[in-house]
């Protein structure tokens, strides 16, 4: 089975202009990534009034709202996939995040996947008025609303934080279903995952031996879960702001060997063991993505 290459847009370094946002989609689309992905913020703290913050999503950095973002796109690209990586489920109405997850869907002839997340910033939280104390168990409730309204004209659900009297989304995925792929590390994650996912999105991990195992045991709870390991896929962000191209080479092949059914490219990413880019610039920005694509895509 072969790797899907993605590539992540940053609107931070971009800027929020359409006619960017759209030349960047055609040019990934153009070089022959499978995917395009968009992070998701809905506020930025200012740092002003908070000097312990750091750097990490402050109001000084932009985020495009991925739904509209995708609508946009989805009549502009004709083969590229879109995925939110990762959508702050928890700050949202489950109903409303069902609806337009369908509506992106239908609008890209079913090329979009929902990935989700339980969130780090309780800022937005408390603006969206939503309770960051019980994110993670809440938004389980939440996919279970959602899958329910993407697969039956009408839903009857009665759930602890829900209640869904007999009413549906129209319209609906033509299949029934948006994939629903996790991000995340802890070991609830993977349980949930294992449950409920069709997917993880890691990106805490190089490779090495601590990836393998968090593989394994997503492996393992997906068939104590009754389903078919196969059936859940591993994403990875990788990045190229440091070593060249025999080393994403060898990284590349890593993951392929581990099973990874899709690695990212993440020019920006500034985490863990990932490293950015040096440019911000559109031109930097191009040269990073075809660079890269250039050096893996034979062994996809």
């Amino acid at each position: 089975m072969g790797v899907k290459l993605g590539v992540a847009f940053s609107a931070s370094d971009l800027g929020c202009a359409p006619g960017v946002l759209r030349e960047f989609a055609l040019l990934a689309e153009e070089i022959g990534y499978d995917d395009l992905m968009l992070p998701d913020h809905v506020l930025g703290v200012n740092v002003a009034s908070r000097p312990e913050w750091g750097a990490r999503n402050t109001s000084a950095d932009a985020f495009h709202d991925p739904f509209v973002a995708f609508g946009f796109l989805a009549g502009v690209c004709r083969k590229i996939g879109f995925s939110t990586q990762v959508l702050i489920l928890a700050q949202r109405q489950a109903a409303l995040v069902a609806k337009q997850a369908a509506n992106v869907d239908v609008l890209s002839g079913g090329r979009f996947r929902l990935g989700i997340g339980v969130g780090w910033n309780e800022a937005e939280f408390v603006g969206l008025n939503e309770n960051f104390h019980d994110r993670g168990r809440r938004s389980v409730e939440q996919i279970e609303v959602m899958q329910a309204l993407w697969a039956a004209d009408h839903v009857d659900f009665k759930g602890k934080w829900h209640t869904i009297p007999d009413a549906g989304i129209n319209p609906r995925p033509a299949s029934g279903r948006v994939p629903v792929w996790f991000g995340g590390h802890m070991d609830v994650t993977l349980r949930r995952i294992a449950r409920l996912g069709d997917g993880w999105m890691m990106n805490v991990h190089p490779p090495g031996e601590a990836a393998l195992a968090d593989f394994a045991t997503l492996r393992r709870y997906t068939e104590e879960a009754g389903r078919d390991p196969d059936s859940v896929g591993i994403e990875i962000w990788t990045s190229m702001g440091a070593g060249a191209e025999e080393d994403w080479r060898r990284e590349f092949r890593f993951w392929k060997d581990a099973g990874v059914r899709r690695v990212t490219m993440n020019p920006t990413f500034n985490r863990n063991h990932h490293r950015r880019i040096g440019g911000r610039d559109f031109a930097a920005h191009e040269a990073a993505i075809r660079r890269w694509h250039a050096a893996v895509a034979d062994l996809a």
